[in-house]
């Protein structure tokens, strides 16, 4: 799914979570949904290989938005998306 040409390490590592946090943000604002989610799955993996060290060098209120955006609106309990309802006449 998410390939990587080098593996980023540290501070290349951090600079890119945040990036990937603030792209999800600008697809949110414009709702576009499919495209935030894709960023979102991205940030958090890159996000998931982070020290506890390093997740605190990710300003707060985007690490705020990851875990609250991601939660309530593309949580596990959440309908993922799929096929669209056919409208009736």
């Amino acid at each position: 799914m998410f390939k990587e040409e080098k593996p980023l390490e540290r501070e290349a590592l951090i600079k890119e979570v945040c990036r990937r946090i603030r792209v999800a943000r600008s697809y949110w604002d414009a709702h576009n949904n499919r495209a935030c989610r894709r960023e979102r799955e991205q940030a958090l993996l890159l996000y998931n290989r982070l020290s506890k060290q390093e997740k605190e060098k990710i300003p707060q209120v985007l690490r705020v938005w990851l875990r609250y955006r991601s939660e309530k609106y593309f949580g596990s309990h959440r309908t993922s998306p799929g096929k669209r309802k056919k409208k009736r006449k």
